[in-house]
């Protein structure tokens, strides 16, 4: 799924794209007790970075306009 788009990106998307990636990385659907202050804290870096490119790419396209 790509997120980029003219509208912007519900934080609840971004949020699912970074847990998508930490458990690709990681291989734990849901982490140990040991592990779940890492694998969260993994999410919430990885959502902040997803959400500051998002916000700082320019695009070409114009927003679309609902009607």
């Amino acid at each position: 799924m790509t997120l980029r788009s003219p509208e912007t990106v519900p934080d609840e998307d971004v949020r699912a794209a970074a847990l998508q990636y930490v458990r690709k990385v990681s291989g734990y659907r849901a982490p140990s007790e040991a592990n779940r202050a890492t694998f969260e804290r993994a999410v919430d870096d990885i959502a902040r970075s997803t959400r500051a490119l998002l916000d700082g790419l320019v695009s070409g396209r114009p927003a679309k306009v609902s009607r």
